[in-house]
């Protein structure tokens, strides 16, 4: 079984204000992927879950079967509802949520497991730092 690391974040001046995404795939054959995109005006934990979700089109793009999957991230809320300790009640993050549990789903049945483990800050600073990119870009 591979193993793959999942670094993502999401950032939002103003919460909500102006957002960005990022993520960082490592472990996949081809090599690491970073990816960084402004993504328009959104809440910190809504760009937090669209960088989850941007990452695991990624994974279902490139088809991974058969591998353990490690996602990354500071934001404590999302991990939290992502393994069922939180209830995800924010309207804005109700279709995100869905939308992530749908891909999961599809991942899973190629194989792979999925973990989500909430990581301080400074962990993340690569994803971090390419999420600030994409803001002042």
């Amino acid at each position: 079984m591979s193993l793959i690391t999942v670094h993502t974040d999401g950032a939002s001046r103003g919460n909500p204000g102006a957002a960005a995404i990022a993520f960082i795939i490592e472990g996949l054959p081809d090599g690491k992927i970073e990816f960084k995109q402004a993504i328009g005006i959104f809440s910190n934990n809504q760009a937090e879950y669209r960088a989850m979700l941007a990452a695991l089109e990624k994974l279902l793009e490139l088809e991974v079967k058969d591998s353990d999957i490690s996602f990354l991230a500071d934001s404590e809320l999302m991990v939290r509802q992502m393994n069922g300790d939180y209830r995800v009640k924010d309207a804005g993050l109700k279709p995100l949520f869905t939308q992530a549990l749908s891909d999961i789903s599809r991942l899973k049945s190629g194989g792979n497991e999925i973990t989500f483990i909430a990581i301080r800050r400074e962990l993340n600073k690569d994803a971090d730092r390419l999420a600030n990119e994409a803001l002042d870009e």
